[in-house]
């Protein structure tokens, strides 16, 4: 008893003593600041093993848990997120402190598997090209699209140049600090604390606040459908891979780990692209846009036949659970057990007469989810083209005001959407090639007998105006061949940058050299 006692009593002091201000080292969590709803894949676990610099199971692939940065494993996990993007003014300053002071403020892989080892507010840094630059770095990163930035990709991604905020428009965007908690005050008290170490050597260009949607919406996108289900697996990471979850060589995330063909730096070695992108979403139009084209499918309801289309252009329900198992009611259990709602493949070979290539009765070619992510429709699921999506929504939810005139309001207080990332060991083969390739071309997914369309959420086609219609199919299970026109933009994206996200020991060693 007295051991005990003794032991809770040195455990607080040691706490106490780790919280002093300027120590860079805060006391324990005792609840993690990760959500983990029950559709989306479990959080990653330590194991006895994975607790030093590289676990077991990825030391097959040299993951160094230590050395790479927390977010880029985990996925959409956030409850609290705040995106700080910087300029450099003073280099010489900036690296200094990047290797003396900012270094030891990021987290690590390691560090988010335990609830025991979380920090109070997870850091993360990346840098644009021109933030490199200003640093000094000049090695090629074996990425071109990362050269020239987003903004010179703008066109090809199929934005509006206006629609952009003024901070992303060019290169000036330099940097971006990420950082994760579970309270607001936590973000303010850890921004306040890097603007103190940096002082005059940056300046802030932008921000975005995100935060995790409240009570039952946790997980849960503004359009109202769970999020991070199809998240890949990472050979070497992930311990127990979940039915329908594409197992993927590292090399797809992490610069210089297997399955990296392209030549890098050994500096680089486990570092990853982020790619950024700020995406308003017009909830109150894209409510109002589905219950207008609400199905008429017999012995459902007015809002059963609403909820279905909105379902079948998303490919999911609101829950998460899919269409194409569930392709007329919602189904909860489906939608919670992640050992079952992401194990299809849109093809169903034990229903008589089903053709892969014609049939969407179940699922439309056009649906989100499968224009992201097409699984059998191409034969194979490694094509090559995933993405590891770390985002959370921004913005606050919809008011009585917007809910009722159907009309998202204009002050800019009230912009909501998603705080898009993605992160990938190439951008052309990853972000990019999923945006032009797939979401924004109106014929793919390819040899149907009715062009699918672009994404009916995200899609639109490179150069066009806002207010041209774009015509999908599939959206009726009983005339799948009937186009709907789709003359609003339920999002607008509003720039962002290309990003590499540094292994931790390049931020005392090559960037600060």
């Amino acid at each position: 008893m007295k051991f005990a006692y003794l032991t809770i009593i040195i455990g607080l002091a040691v706490q106490s003593a780790l919280a002093v201000p300027g120590s860079h080292i805060q006391p324990r969590r005792t609840k993690s600041l990760l959500i983990s709803p029950d559709p989306q894949p479990d959080l990653p676990r330590p194991n006895n093993n994975a607790r030093i610099s590289s676990a077991s199971a990825a030391a097959a692939s040299a993951l160094n848990l230590n050395d790479i940065q927390g977010d880029i494993l985990i996925g959409m996990k956030k409850n609290k997120e705040r995106f700080f993007f910087f300029g450099i003014n003073d280099a010489a300053t900036f690296k200094s402190k990047l290797a003396s002071d900012i270094k030891s403020l990021v987290t690590t892989t390691n560090q988010l598997l335990s609830v025991n080892t979380q920090p109070t507010t997870a850091v993360n840094i990346a840098f644009s090209h021109t933030g490199l630059t200003t640093l000094g770095v000049t090695d090629s990163l074996g990425e071109s699209l990362f050269d020239q930035g987003q903004f010179a990709d703008l066109s090809s991604l199929g934005d509006i140049e206006s629609n952009w905020v003024p901070g992303f428009k060019g290169t000036g965007v330099h940097g971006v600090f990420l950082l994760a908690s579970d309270t607001v005050a936590n973000l303010d008290d850890q921004l306040a604390s890097i603007q103190s170490i940096l002082g005059d050597s940056i300046t802030e260009i932008h921000r975005v606040e995100g935060a995790a949607r409240p009570g039952d919406q946790e997980g849960h996108e503004h359009f109202g459908y769970m999020d991070g289900i199809s998240q890949p697996a990472v050979q070497g990471f992930t311990q127990s891979v979940l039915p329908g979850q594409a197992l993927l060589n590292p090399g797809e995330f992490l610069l210089g780990t297997d399955g990296d063909s392209t030549t890098r730096p050994d500096w680089a070695t486990g570092g990853s692209f982020l790619a950024f992108r700020q995406m308003q979403q017009k909830v109150p139009e894209f409510s109002k846009f589905v219950s207008d084209h609400a199905l008429s499918v017999p012995g459902l309801s007015q809002e059963e036949n609403a909820d279905l289309f909105g379902a079948r252009l998303i490919g999911r329900w609101k829950s998460g659970a899919p269409v194409d198992l569930a392709p007329l009611h919602d189904d909860v259990n489906l939608a919670n057990d992640n050992t079952r709602n992401n194990d299809f493949t849109f093809d169903h070979p034990d229903e008589a007469g089903f053709n892969l290539a014609t049939n969407q009765t179940n699922c439309p070619f056009s649906a989100h989810i499968r224009k992201t992510r097409p699984r059998a429709d191409l034969g194979s699921e490694n094509t090559g083209h995933h993405i590891i999506r770390a985002g959370i929504p921004y913005g606050p939810e919809v008011t009585d005001d917007e809910a009722s005139s159907g009309t998202s309001s204009t002050d800019p207080s009230l912009e909501r959407g998603l705080a898009f990332v993605a992160y990938q060991s190439s951008i052309q083969n990853g972000f990019h090639f999923m945006q032009q390739s797939w979401v924004n071309n109106a014929n793919f997914i390819f040899g149907k007998p009715t062009p699918p369309g672009v994404d009916p959420i995200i899609g639109r086609e490179a150069g066009s105006a806002m207010d041209t219609a774009r015509p999908v199919s599939g959206t009726d299970p009983l005339n799948p061949s009937q186009s709907v026109s789709l003359d609003i933009e339920f999002v607008i994206n509003r720039g962002g940058e290309y990003f590499f996200s540094p292994p931790i020991s390049a931020l005392d060693g090559k960037l600060a050299a």
